[in-house]
């Protein structure tokens, strides 16, 4: 299983991923996408990325992320990548081989454990807060009706502040909430993947134990140069 996020893709990239793709299909039986797919959230972004993943012979499940929203253009990067075989993922799930489930949501930010921002104050704040409540209960609904031996979890934000560490403590809040780790300890996981933290920690684990890897590719990058994606069994 391969897992990335922050592709970035933009409309001048013609062939900036045919590398990874190459390696997916040599290493991987599923591939994983956690958000920002694109950089500015068009269309032409879109379908850049789809052209590259057409040469994907591997299953992909992806979220969006906070990039991929920027021009109001999802629907339309969503049906270039549908073309392509990718299964966008928004509260629901997909199984693979029918052993493994995989839920997924893009998530939101809001801040960690007792720091968690509450619904209090201005309505712009309740409005806040009610997107990350929201993408909480979406993620719940998504791993309830999974019944899979397995399950693994994707979203754009960070469910946990430990691979946050390395980001600049005053983002951190913006950067991923507690709320979205509730349902994933109830409910249980074998993994979780998020991105978005470019400059955060690879690895920690919720409160109940379950791993949460962070692989946003500018940070896999650093590290692993030669492979940009996480591989791991399930």
């Amino acid at each position: 299983m391969a897992a990335v996020g922050d592709l970035h893709c933009r409309d001048d990239q013609h062939g900036r991923f045919r590398q990874l793709i190459k390696q997916v299909n040599a290493q991987a039986d599923l591939l994983l996408l956690c958000g920002d797919l694109t950089d500015r959230g068009m269309a032409e972004e879109g379908k850049v990325l789809a052209e590259e993943l057409s040469a994907l012979r591997v299953p992909c499940a992806a979220v969006l992320g906070n990039h991929d929203y920027e021009h109001g253009q999802v629907k339309d990067i969503c049906s270039e990548l549908s073309k392509v075989g990718v299964h966008i993922l928004d509260g629901d799930h997909f199984i693979f081989e029918k052993t493994l489930g995989v839920a997924g949501v893009k998530g939101f930010g809001g801040g960690f454990g007792n720091a968690t921002l509450q619904a209090f104050g201005e309505g712009q704040t309740k409005s806040f807060v009610q997107e990350a409540v929201t993408e909480s209960l979406k993620l719940e609904a998504a791993l309830s009706h999974l019944d899979t031996p397995k399950k693994v979890v994707i979203m754009h934000y960070a469910p946990i502040p430990e691979t946050l560490e390395g980001e600049n403590i005053e983002i951190r809040p913006f950067l991923g909430t507690s709320r979205l780790s509730m349902p994933i300890d109830h409910y249980g996981a074998e993994y979780v993947f998020h991105g978005h933290a470019h400059h955060g920690a690879r690895e920690g684990k919720t409160k109940s134990g379950i791993p949460v890897f962070n692989v946003a590719m500018p940070l896999l990058t650093k590290f692993t140069p030669e492979q940009r994606f996480a591989l791991l069994e399930v």
